[in-house]
């Protein structure tokens, strides 16, 4: 190891011991390794301006993130809620199985957790508090359905993974499809278990007649993500494109549809956007950092042939990639995992002949199950601070869902095909 090198890691790990932002660190280890190294900061301002902020794929995230902003706004996210509330119907644990339903609606629109975990979350812990629920399970279970957000299409961190890897963004959401579906039947099963046992209500049996003219009322919301996957499956927009229509759609419904979106809202949706888009493009140009110097030390060649002199098979490669990645997610924020160890694993994929698609799914998926994890999941401090709810309550309630979720990854890690039979269909 280089004294550069040597000087950058204990700057980075002095800096998360500290608890001070990620990206700083990453970025205050890179400034350490030029000045120790001799070589001109220049370089690695230049790689970031023209291979990253240029990239026509990353500028899918911002407008994603304002998407997301905007049905959190307006009555968009109010009417998911109520439309998938009418959809369970009389089950047992009935709002708990709407959180995991309204969790895949709104997935399809916006692709993010945290969006759906502040803004459903909060409507639906305070649902379920009036009806009598645990508030640890209603916290619980609104983080773990809250991950289906980025694996079921659309999905910033598959946008991020495509960058990466040269992959179909188009490929990697329709992957993330099917495995979106097994963590809602996976969540599903656990709530009814867990209703039946400690005697939560019943949904209530909406009459079709009121069923219908509620599905037209709610209409306008969820045709959000059809046309938004739409325009990307059949060719007609990009990913970015698609990102540019659904938010303007957005928009327009919350005006006119709804009637729910002033131009203080609209100022504050902006601002919001502003400030989460300026936060992922200081975390990704920090990972370029980061990039440069794991390219010029040579680490992930190293690496590479390291793990290939453990082992050549694959799936026990993709059981170490899971075991690290786990590990990593109950201490280190999900997108620090993402820019700075996906990149370095992508090359030892390819060269055991792992299909991209799959891997990416299978670690972004890895990643969400990460923002549920103790003790510094993400997901869990936003629930607890949005219901007031004592983080050691929302800790004991989510092991069991963390349980299906890592079945849910088993089943994706060892049959690749539920990840890619969906894109399958395509070609």
């Amino acid at each position: 190891m280089s004294f550069p090198l040597l000087a950058a890691i204990i700057v980075f790990v002095l800096i998360f011991i500290l608890k001070m932002p990620i990206s700083l660190g990453m970025l205050a280890a890179g400034l350490y390794y030029f000045l120790f190294s001799g070589l001109k900061l220049t370089l690695v301002a230049n790689q970031v301006m023209n291979q990253l902020y240029s990239n026509y794929v990353l500028i899918a995230v911002p407008l994603f993130i304002f998407t997301a902003n905007i049905m959190n706004s307006g009555k968009i996210t109010a009417m998911v809620f109520k439309f998938a509330n009418a959809l369970v119907g009389k089950r047992h644990g009935g709002l708990g199985h709407v959180n995991i339903v309204a969790s895949v609606i709104f997935s399809g629109m916006t692709g993010s957790a945290i969006a759906d975990a502040s803004g459903l979350g909060k409507m639906e812990i305070a649902a379920m508090r009036e009806e009598g629920y645990d508030d640890g399970f209603s916290c619980a279970i609104t983080a773990a359905s809250a991950t289906i957000g980025p694996i079921f299409p659309p999905s910033i961190p598959l946008v991020i993974y495509a960058m990466f890897s040269n992959t179909s963004v188009g490929e990697l959401f329709l992957g993330g499809t099917l495995p979106g579906l097994l963590i809602a039947f996976a969540l599903g099963i656990y709530v009814m278990i867990v209703s039946k046992k400690r005697h939560y209500p019943q949904g209530v049996q909406m009459p079709l007649r009121d069923f219908i003219a509620f599905g037209l009322q709610s209409l306008p919301s969820l045709l959000t993500p059809v046309i938004l996957l739409l325009g990307i499956y059949t060719g007609v927009m990009t990913p970015t494109e698609a990102g540019a229509v659904a938010g303007l759609y957005a928009i327009l419904i919350s005006i006119f549809a709804y009637k729910s979106l002033g131009f203080h809202d609209f100022k504050k949706v902006v601002y919001d956007t502003v400030k989460d888009t300026g936060g992922v493009s200081l975390m990704v140009g920090a990972a370029a950092v980061i990039s440069f110097i794991v390219a010029k030390e040579q680490i992930g060649v190293s690496l590479g042939h390291f793990v290939l002199g453990l082992t050549d098979n694959k799936y026990i490669f993709l059981i170490i990639v899971n075991v690290m990645i786990l590990i990593l997610g109950m201490f280190i924020d999900t997108s620090c995992i993402q820019l700075i160890f996906v990149p370095i694993l992508i090359p030892l994929a390819s060269a055991l002949g792992i299909d991209l698609v799959h891997f990416g799914v299978m670690v972004t998926l890895n990643m969400m199950i990460g923002l549920s994890t103790p003790p510094f999941g993400m997901l869990l401090f936003i629930t607890s601070n949005i219901s007031g709810t004592p983080l050691k309550e929302v800790i004991r309630e989510i092991r069991f869902p963390l349980a299906a979720m890592i079945v849910v990854l088993l089943v994706v890690t060892f049959i690749p095909q539920s990840v890619l039979f969906i894109p399958s269909l395509l070609k």
